[in-house]
């Protein structure tokens, strides 16, 4: 069967990539030297910066998209992964923390809300609830069928993402990272926390939980159950990778320290 697949370009999505990409040139351009007089171009925070919005697109712009609305769990699970695990960290460690830092002691209640939202335990809950909340099958459903409220889906993941992964990922000194021993415990707990939406996707044999990938036609050699396995498997997987790295580089960085 040969699947309709196509790259989105709506202008609704070039707006928000072009328009991030060209903003983020601006301030590390030719504004850099009235937001951080001094500043040489910070050519490995563009690279980052840049990197995480070519994975957001992917994410959201290409063919994956059309076979995550209407043939595949796992392909919505991968855009979901790719938008949470690989932008979200790669635009965090993109914005240089000369500018960043010093922008937020301009402006003392955006810094205020970002250092109670980008707190772990208030971040995790955040990210965590919004997660879960759209794999209810009602939901779930929902945004399938009308696109306005797939890109809500979309944006109330990558937000909340965000400011989950700050907290392990930050270079900004006013709103920094956690040190070695907190940030372990944070690792622990994301990988805890997805546990029930696993547990529901893996365990659950009797039918499939959406009756969208139930009744499409199959373009793998997987039923829809086994889909669903799978995308729980993948986003397992992202999940525990993620955690793993951040925790083997806290406790590494905790020994050198204590050495």
């Amino acid at each position: 069967m040969k699947l309709p697949l196509h790259w989105h370009t709506e202008p609704l999505l070039l707006l928000l990539v072009v328009g991030a990409c060209w903003a983020y040139a601006l301030i590390c351009g030719p504004y850099r030297t009235q937001l951080a007089p001094g500043m040489g171009y910070a050519r490995g925070y563009a690279i980052r910066f840049y990197a995480g919005v070519a994975a957001a697109f992917i994410a959201v712009g290409s063919p994956l998209d059309q076979l995550g609305e209407g043939y595949l769990f796992s392909a919505h699970m991968l855009q979901h992964m790719l938008l949470i695990y690989v932008a979200a960290p790669l635009i965090v460690t993109g914005l240089p923390p000369e500018i960043l830092d010093g922008w937020l002691l301009r402006h003392a209640r955006i810094c205020r809300a970002m250092r109670w939202l980008t707190h772990p335990l208030v971040a995790a809950i955040i990210f965590n609830f919004c997660f879960s909340v759209w794999h209810f099958p009602e939901l779930y459903e929902w945004a399938l069928r009308d696109r306005t409220v797939h890109i809500f889906e979309h944006a109330s993941m990558f937000f909340p993402a965000l400011l989950m992964v700050w907290p392990l990922v930050s270079r900004s000194k006013v709103l920094p990272a956690l040190g070695h021993g907190a940030a372990l415990l944070y690792c622990f707990g994301l990988m805890v926390a997805d546990l029930p939406l696993w547990a529901v996707l893996i365990f659950d044999n009797t039918q499939p939980l959406y009756e969208t990938y139930r009744l499409a036609p199959r373009i793998l050699r997987l039923d829809a159950l086994q889909d669903q396995v799978f995308g729980a498997v993948i986003m397992k997987l992202f999940n525990e990778l993620f955690s793993l790295w951040h925790m083997g580089r806290s406790f590494f960085g905790w020994y050198r320290e204590e050495k």
